[in-house]
């Protein structure tokens, strides 16, 4: 391990020469394994040594690495490390900058679905993880080439940005929800707040769809997990408490056998315990 890691300080050291970090593309694939290791030194070095590679303009992303790069940084923008949080958020926007032309199309999903997760952190209490998370969604409707989405970002209308993400596609409601769920056992409580807002709203886009008795009371479950819920909170639970009676009376029993999932919603008062272009002939790729 303190092998692994002093090897580390050394590109991290070397990479900040332009001439050596294009030596060092060829080490893509193990620097990406390193992001998932559990010693949040050696993830925190590895994200160093992609950043400054990638901080040199004649070096590119490639087809390949870019989509795995994206999916690789995306479960560390929740780390529980600030500096693991802002370096991956801020290494995410130079992925979406330096690939190649051919690659867009490919890392496109990638970015798609990093838009609500990017919404949240934009209220984490860190101001360098919540400026890198602004800086890093506009580069990404950039990308998307979505000049919608961009005008609410520059009219600084957080709100209307995010409910356009939620209802453009209905049948993704589904998927919104659960990209919203975690982002509800954040012990910071604008970021809490900001996923009881998305949770509801998405909640109403689900309105018909196969999974919404199930996702309706994992939500409710999860925002009754609040000790002290806010206004907005008991406001969602009591609309998607209503609509999970509605929809269990309308489907009676259910299918013989079928066991019907508990939904409740926390009670006012309840004290409860948490349950890019091609670049020159001679740019380097990673």
């Amino acid at each position: 391990m303190e092998m692994r890691r002093l090897a580390l300080r050394g590109l991290v050291m070397l990479s900040k020469d332009p001439s050596m970090a294009k030596k060092m593309c060829s080490l893509s694939e193990p620097l990406m394994d390193f992001l998932s290791n559990e010693d949040i030194e050696v993830v925190k070095m590895s994200l160093s040594v992609f950043t400054n590679i990638l901080l040199n303009k004649d070096i590119l992303t490639s087809c390949p690495t870019a989509p795995k790069l994206a999916a690789a940084l995306r479960p560390l923008f929740d780390s529980d490390n600030n500096q693991v949080q802002w370096l991956s958020i801020g290494l995410y926007k130079a992925v979406m900058e330096s690939v190649v032309e051919r690659g867009k199309k490919a890392l496109k999903p990638h970015v798609s679905e990093s838009l609500l997760p990017l919404f949240f952190h934009c209220y984490d209490e860190n101001r360098r993880v919540a400026q890198t998370s602004r800086e890093t969604l506009l580069s990404a409707v950039n990308f998307l080439k979505r000049r919608d989405l961009k005008q609410l970002l520059k009219l600084d209308d957080p709100w209307s940005f995010a409910e356009h993400v939620l209802a453009e596609d209905r049948s993704r409601a589904a998927e919104h929800l659960r990209q919203a769920l975690p982002y509800l056992q954040s012990p910071q409580e604008p970021v809490r707040e900001a996923a009881v807002r998305s949770i509801g709203t998405a909640g109403m886009l689900m309105r018909g769809q196969r999974e919404e008795l199930q996702l309706i009371c994992e939500a409710l479950q999860a925002l009754n997990s609040d000790e002290s819920p806010s206004n907005t909170n008991l406001i969602v639970q009591v609309m998607l408490d209503e609509r999970a009676t509605s929809l269990s009376s309308s489907s009676g029993s259910g299918q013989p056998g079928q066991q019907q999932m508990p939904c409740r919603r926390k009670q006012a008062g309840d004290q409860r315990g948490a349950a890019g272009a091609p670049g020159p002939a001679n740019a380097g790729k990673i």
